[in-house]
């Protein structure tokens, strides 16, 4: 029985009897189909050739994944993505040095054998004898080319890339096999291009043009000899030799490899000498892959576009198909994104919240009739640092978004408006908009179900001082709550269901907004800053959606164009609607609460959004030709804009006119700056008398004359168009005492300057002001005190 050293291991001879075991029967395998000399080698080779002549003749040989660019819309590069760091060049961009390098250290006699060199097996096999242990393997550059296929197709699956890896004799007959398929098809000067485009040369190079820019920051065509020299000696084991850690060990290895090129007579050998008196002169390039690298704080962008590859099925039938594409790679993706957009965007950002504030920003820019998002950014860096974060908050979870969306607050208003003109509701219609009232008892659905207040939730106005009555055009521009909620109780919810299923409006985790007031009335629920933007971009292109998009076009490294997802446009309203809402808009950012946020060069509308508590505040507006959405709030819901400083400033309180608005002030002028300035096509709103509204008699509205008192500040409103039955009669106010109920058939109503909400049993207030109802014909005379 053969003797074991002290320590434990084989003793040189066993490792050698055991390193010729394997290769003789390597030899064998092959003597069956093509080396007779195997047979003096006395095995027997029957079983095993049996084997080998079942493996698959032909090797599958997969692209080699390399880097992917993604460019804007201008063919700027935005950023370099990759699972393997690798450009595929030819062999005549290669260094004749770098050739005659990896050759003289990896197989010398390259040019001389077949898929296997048998000299070099024996003498391996001499060597590692002699000095006790492996210290010579017999791989062909052939041999080593097809363990690298193997390697390649098992991308970054650990098991997959053991399996390709191990030392098992099966292996290695499968991998002689395929070798001499290669050496058949593909020839010499082939094999050498591929292998050195596919080897990994360390520091997240893969292939040589790679390596040489990440170590000497140049092209493979431009390496000189000890330059080559010391890549072709990274291959054996690029972390040992790995030149930025160790450089002394890399200069060794360098070294050698100059010294075996000289010993092969590739080179003199004084030239051998003079090239390892040289320092290393590296010129290291980091790598830089990723999102991270993105340029103009486009990294959430440059996400976006990849979550959109991973998830779209345009790119492939299943995700894991998709994922093996993307981290294929080599391809070229021109996306929507406009430089001069994007930089607006990312100034505004800047000078209005900083990356270390309790609070952070995100806005988005969409254009209108094409759905391209033209910018995207937030406050806090794309990265991993403290202040940093790779949550997105511009888009939906599913698309690497955070927190299923945000809470948008009154923005959600302008679809319940859309949803109620579109059931025919005038926008001169009043309602009494009271400071507080209770959600309506219950609201009709689509689900023929009705929404029950069964909490008896009550809703109340920003301020005290918001008392109405009050007409679409004011209750807009002053985002009274009460106004939309009457109106919803009027219209139900199942128009306003419609109308945001066709705006596209979702909450942020993909889900159908909640069928209650709330939601659907007030923005309770966490949407996208990106779904807010592509909505509101309908009212811009006159009433029809089109779903955002990111990219315009990819081309692999072939040059192949690949099909891209396109924009799905559809009426989602009339044009009267959204010129109507357009005018409305207008309104918020001339008069209403949005006047921070109003564009002095070009027309402009919008609509701010502040939630429960302060935690959100918004501002979502557009012109003609580019619609754009931004939100203030801590990502965590958990910080209450009050008493807080963002970006520098001091505020009180928070509201979405206040900090929103001037940030998309600033990053829409800059986008659009030289761009030209169309403008909407405006609808004529006239004014309503905050006491009434005109010409509706007998509908049950304020003014309407069907026993609803008198409302507002002291101004009654004029059925019969604003007119009085009796022109030039007046009365006096103090004509008819108080305290009397109004009564049901056209009589004298909300006497007192009663609310007159309901005329059919709603007292006198307090102002001695009666208000009148004419049979329909008077309505809504009178007074309630200022609010």
């Amino acid at each position: 029985m053969a003797k074991k050293r002290s320590g434990g291991g084989l003793t040189g001879t066993q490792q050698a009897a055991k390193f010729l075991g394997v290769s003789v029967l390597s030899g064998a395998v092959l003597a069956g189909i093509a080396l007779p000399a195997a047979g003096a080698l006395g095995l027997a080779a029957k079983g095993t050739v049996e084997g080998f002549d079942e493996i698959p003749a032909n090797l599958k040989t997969p692209p080699l994944s390399q880097r992917t660019t993604i460019l804007d819309a201008q063919g700027g590069p935005i950023a370099t993505v990759y699972s393997r760091d690798r450009t595929e060049v030819e062999l005549k961009d290669i260094s004749p040095h770098m050739q005659k390098a990896i050759i003289a250290i990896e197989d010398a006699r390259f040019y001389e054998h077949g898929a296997i060199d048998l000299k070099g097996v024996l003498r391996a096999l001499n060597r590692n004898a002699q000095s006790g242990g492996v210290s010579e393997g017999a791989s062909t550059l052939t041999q080593q080319y097809v363990k690298n296929v193997f390697v390649e197709e098992a991308g970054d699956d650990p098991e997959k890339v053991a399996q390709a890896t191990q030392q098992t004799l099966g292996r290695k007959i499968r991998e002689l096999k395929y070798a001499i398929q290669v050496e058949e098809e593909l020839g010499k000067k082939r094999i050498l291009q591929n292998y050195l485009n596919i080897t990994f040369f360390g520091q997240q190079a893969y292939g040589v043009e790679a390596a040489a820019r990440r170590y000497f920051s140049k092209s493979a065509k431009d390496l000189n000899l000890a330059e080559s020299a010391l890549l072709a000696g990274l291959v054996q084991s690029p972390s040992r030799y790995d030149p930025v850690n160790d450089a002394q060990e890399a200069t060794m290895r360098r070294n050698m490899v100059l010294q075996r090129m000289a010993d092969v007579g590739d080179i003199p050998q004084g030239e051998a000498d003079r090239a390892k008196e040289t320092p290393l002169g590296l010129k290291v390039s980091k790598p830089k892959n990723g999102c991270i690298t993105a340029v103009n704080g486009a990294g959430f962008f440059c996400d976006y576009v990849r979550e959109v590859f991973l998830s779209d099925p345009v790119f492939g039938k299943t995700r894991e198909e998709r994922a093996k594409t993307w981290n294929r790679g080599g391809l070229t993706i021109k996306t929507t994104l406009d430089p001069q957009a994007q930089q607006a965007t990312q100034n505004a950002i800047k000078k209005h919240v900083y990356e270390s504030d309790k609070v952070a920003t995100a806005v988005t820019m969409v254009e209108p009739g094409t759905g391209r998002i033209l910018a995207m950014g937030q406050s806090r860096p794309y990265g991993f640092g403290k202040t940093e974060t790779t949550i997105n908050y511009s888009v939906d979870k599913g698309k690497g978004g955070s927190n299923y969306g945000f809470p948008v607050g009154s923005t959600f208003k302008p679809f319940v408006a859309a949803a109620a003109l579109e059931q025919g509701k005038p926008p001169t219609q009043v309602y009494s908009s009271p400071y507080k009232m209770p959600y309506p008892d219950e609201v009709t659905t689509c689900s023929g179900k009705p929404w029950k207040n069964l909490q008896n939730e009550e809703i109340p106005n920003e301020n005290k001082s918001e008392v109405g009555p009050y007409a679409l055009k004011e209750a807009m521009a002053l985002s009274v709550n009460t106004y939309f909620v009457q109106m919803v109780e009027e219209i139900g919810l199942c128009p306003v269901e419609e109308m945001t299923d066709k705006l596209g409006v979702m909450q942020g985790n993909g889900a159908k907004l909640p069928v209650s007031p709330a939601p659907l009335t007030l923005g309770s629920t966490g949407i996208a800053p990106l779904t807010m933007a592509s909505a509101y971009a309908t009212f811009a292109n006159r009433g029809t959606y089109c779903t955002p998009t990111a990219i315009e076009s990819i081309t692999t490294a072939g040059g192949k164009s690949l099909e891209v997802p396109e924009t799905r446009c559809a009426k989602a309203m009339t044009e009267r609607t959204a010129d109507t809402i357009n005018t409305l808009l207008r309104g918020v950012v001339d008069s209403g609460t949005g006047r921070q946020a109003g564009l002095t060069s070009r027309d402009s509308a919008g609509k701010t959004g502040t939630t429960d508590f302060r935690k959100n505040a918004w501002f979502v507006g557009y012109t003609p030709n580019l619609s754009g959405s931004v939100w203030v709030g801590d990502p965590s819901q958990k910080v209450e804009m009050e008493n807080i400083t963002i970006g520098g400033t001091y505020h009180a309180k928070v509201f979405g006119g206040q900090v929103p608005g001037p940030i998309w002030k600033d990053a829409m002028s800059g986008a659009l700056d030289g761009k030209e300035a169309p403008s909407f096509n405006s609808v004529h709103i006239p004014d309503i008398p905050k006491g009434g509204e005109p010409g509706r008699p007998g509908d049950g509205k304020p003014g309407g004359g069907n026993n609803r008192g008198g409302n507002g500040n002291g101004r009654g409103g004029a059925d019969n168009g604003g007119q009085t039955p009796w022109p030039g009669i007046s009365i006096p106010p103090d004509l008819i005492g108080g305290n009397t109920q109004g009564t049901t058939d056209g009589g004298v109503s909300g006497i007192d300057g009663g609310t007159g909400d309901e005329g059919d049993a709603t007292a006198g207030n307090a102002n001695g002001n009666g208000g009148f109802d004419f049979g329909g014909n008077l309505g809504g005379i009178g007074g309630r005190r200022d609010g």
